[in-house]
């Protein structure tokens, strides 16, 4: 084992935190507001939208995440190119950077995901409590953004830890599209001499630490967000 090009390339993967993070955070800014919404519409059982839902959950659930990405970065540039040519657009299609791509392709993976965490975290709240704020005269949105939304939070939070740990060990599939992230600049750097496994080790590392310090972020907020639960108990 080369120690030296272990030692280097683990900074050389480091350097590749950055893009994996924005992906995961604009990921999740993008797949936060979808998962509610169609975790509402799973709870009162709207028509049509209930089933769709059900669908889409299904068919992330059901599929890999790599022929997830294989499937969408195909099929974007295609919907792209054709909707650019039918407004008469000058744009090259495929020039856009792959974090575009990126961001599109998690948020649709993870906003099924979060379909499922917000739908359990809100059949944890009593109904009664969505009737008695009506009772005081507040409104729908008003009784969610005060009332069932900070108590939900509280239940969803060890699964949206667990969410985001996963997507963010699901951006080492980046380089399946050429995003310059962790797994993609290390391995580059083992093209050269070879050195595949002291590559594959820091990459491994990387995501260890990175891991490990999201999770411990999560039980900081987990543990300020009880003194909530306790209170509302």
């Amino acid at each position: 084992m080369d120690m030296e090009f272990l030692v280097d390339t683990f900074f050389v993967a480091l350097s590749g935190v950055p893009v994996a993070l924005l992906v995961t955070v604009v990921s999740l800014l993008i797949a936060l507001p979808i998962g509610f919404l169609f975790a509402l519409t799973r709870i009162n059982k709207i028509p049509v939208l209930n089933q769709l839902a059900k669908i889409y959950v299904s068919f992330v659930r059901g599929t890999p995440v790599i022929i997830q990405i294989f499937v969408l970065y195909s099929f974007i540039p295609i919907v792209l190119n054709m909707t650019f040519e039918k407004y008469d657009i000058n744009y090259e299609v495929y020039k856009i950077h792959p974090i575009w791509y990126a961001f599109v392709i998690f948020a649709f993976n993870k906003s099924a995901v979060l379909i499922e965490v917000f739908r359990s975290a809100l059949s944890t709240v009593e109904k009664g409590q969505l009737e008695a704020a009506y009772s005081v005269g507040l409104t729908t949105a008003q009784a969610y953004r005060r009332i069932i939304i900070p108590q939900a939070l509280v239940s969803a939070l060890p699964n949206l830890a667990t969410t985001t740990v996963n997507l963010i060990k699901a951006t080492s599939l980046g380089y399946a599209i050429s995003l310059q992230e962790i797994t993609l600049k290390a391995k580059v750097a083992a093209n050269f001499g070879y050195n595949y496994l002291e590559a594959y080790i820091d990459i491994f590392m990387v995501y260890l630490i990175l891991c490990i310090a999201v999770e411990q972020l999560f039980k900081y907020l987990e543990k300020r967000l009880s003194r909530y639960k306790m209170a509302s108990v």
